[in-house]
């Protein structure tokens, strides 16, 4: 499956990413999938937990797909 996540603000940490599309229920349990490798960060295996994600990126993980589309306010800095 593949959705779109709206940034709000410049970043946003991957951690904090899991929680928010509903692939975690808590931090503890995003921060788990990831020290097993099982998120991928445009493509590669990412193994940092608070990797900060910016629009364009896109997150890998069991059969789900999220795209990130920077915050509008941020997009125009870049």
């Amino acid at each position: 499956m593949k959705q779109e996540f709206q940034i709000k603000g410049e970043l946003i940490t991957l951690d904090a990413l899991l929680k928010a599309v509903g692939a975690a229920d808590s931090g503890a349990h995003a921060k788990a999938m990831v020290a097993e490798g099982l998120v991928r960060v445009d493509g590669e295996v990412e193994l940092r937990k608070t990797r900060k994600l910016r629009g364009g990126e896109r997150v890998e993980l069991e059969g789900l797909t999220v795209v990130l589309k920077a915050d509008p306010a941020f997009a125009a800095r870049d």
